[in-house]
């Protein structure tokens, strides 16, 4: 009898040789490795990206600050001046203006501060004759003093205060840092402006080159133009404000017509309830219905800036619809915070001019579905519509009712004129008597 062979399978090989299956590919290993690299590389971006969030934020500040005061500098480098000798002149000036709106602003504060707080007494003891006659009960200057000062939550406040000296202050010169960080980057973004964009367009093709300086064109006229247009409306506002205090004899007019003034232009969306608050505050003090006089003028100029000065101040410079300000203000907000709400405006007006070279428009048909449910046409009076209904004809009753009311005319008279002419005495009738 033969042997039968034996089955062989993957698990009869020998000892020695190799398993395909079990075998490592070669691209495995440096896969990994790239991986590795790739993951320590985003790692490394996004770290060293939060370490300098603050200085990308102080350069993207500082390069829309050189675009708003680049027209300037421009109008006096075409004049024979130095460009950064302009430079210098544009910033002096607006440091100038900053320190004296700060000054003024200042002395108005402590000049308040001194006189609530000397006048602090009599404003407590009113107070209390008022809670006394009005409660009924028997409250004292002298009872009411001590037990604030003696509050736990006074002493725990003085201390917290005291604590946070050292906090307070590394925030102040903390900002002050940023300031001359933002000032620094901004001189040299306008003083080097031309060379700046020449180094940006040498690595760039000549069709990018084009693209790339009308972009940096329309951010100029863009930025330049918000900053210039609400310099302009803050010049009015201040004035009209500073005329109305006059009057009322609030103290500290002109520190406070300017401090409207600016707030109210440069701080988007809330600026103009921020900016009167304080002079309503300083009225009150004179005489509290001056402080609802104050109140009544501010609303009342808002309504008229926003549907008669703006639209024909901003026209030419920064010409957005205002749902658009007030959302590139909210997402810029929840963006950048502060700094992402005050250059929102201008960079959507910058985007919004650059792309409109590259959409295609058309001319809209004259569709009422266009122009909106019950638009009137242009030049249509309501003597003309009633004209028209008048001269409508009137629809022909249903059959069945005229069967019933005994207006069926009868088949050889039907449609036919006085004369025997079938259709021709009504329409006589309509046009007028027929001449003989």
């Amino acid at each position: 009898m033969s042997a039968t062979p034996k089955p062989t399978g993957p698990d009869d090989r020998r000892p020695n040789e190799p398993r395909a299956a079990a075998r490592m590919p070669r691209w495995l290993p440096r896969a990994m490795v790239l991986a590795l690299a790739l993951l320590a590389c985003f790692q490394l971006a996004s770290w060293a990206f939060h370490q300098l969030i603050s200085l990308l934020l102080n350069i993207l500040i500082a390069f829309f600050l050189a675009l708003a005061v680049e027209p300037a500098v421009d109008w006096m480098a075409a004049r024979g001046v130095r460009r950064g000798a302009a430079t210098g002149l544009v910033f002096l000036a607006v440091l100038v203006a900053g320190v004296g709106f700060m000054t003024l602003l200042g002395s108005m504060l402590a000049g308040q501060i001194a006189t609530m707080v000397g006048e602090f007494p009599q404003y407590l003891d009113s107070v209390i004759s008022w809670t006394n006659e009005t409660f009924h009960t028997h409250l004292s200057r002298v009872e009411v003093q001590n037990n604030l000062l003696r509050s736990d939550w006074l002493q725990k406040y003085v201390q917290d205060s005291a604590n946070n000296v050292l906090a307070v202050s590394a925030t102040v010169l903390g900002s002050l840092f940023n300031l001359l960080t933002v000032a620094l980057f901004s001189f040299y973004f306008a003083a080097d402006g031309p060379r700046l964009r020449r180094a940006l367009c040498s690595v760039l093709p000549p069709t990018r080159q084009a693209e790339v300086l009308r972009a940096w064109e329309l951010a100029v006229a863009k930025t330049g133009g918000y900053l210039y247009s609400r310099g302009l409306m803050a010049l009015i506002s201040g004035i009209a404000h500073y005329v109305l205090l006059e009057i009322l004899g609030v103290p500290y007019a002109p520190a406070l017509a300017m401090w409207v003034g600016l707030v109210s232009q440069f701080i988007p969306t809330i600026g103009t309830y921020l900016a009167g608050a304080l002079p309503m505050l300083i009225a009150f003090t004179v005489n509290p219905w001056y402080a609802v006089w104050v109140l009544g003028f501010v609303v009342v100029y808002q309504q008229l800036e926003n549907y008669l000065l703006q639209p024909r101040i901003t026209a030419r410079t920064v010409d957005i619809h205002p749902a658009v300000a007030f959302g590139s203000v909210v997402a810029g907000t929840a963006l950048l915070g502060a700094v992402g709400a005050l250059i929102a405006i201008p960079a959507t007006a910058t985007l919004q001019g650059f792309l409109g070279a590259y959409v295609k428009r058309y001319e809209v048909t004259d569709d009422p579905r266009v122009l909106g449910r019950g638009h009137r046409r242009r030049g249509a009076s309501l003597l003309a519509k009633v004209r028209h209904v008048l001269r409508a004809e009137p629809t022909e009753a249903p059959l069945d009712e005229r069967r019933r009311s005994g207006d069926e005319d009868r088949p050889g008279e039907r449609g036919r004129g006085a004369d025997g002419e079938p259709g021709t005495d009504r329409r006589r009738e309509d046009d007028g008597p027929a001449d003989d």
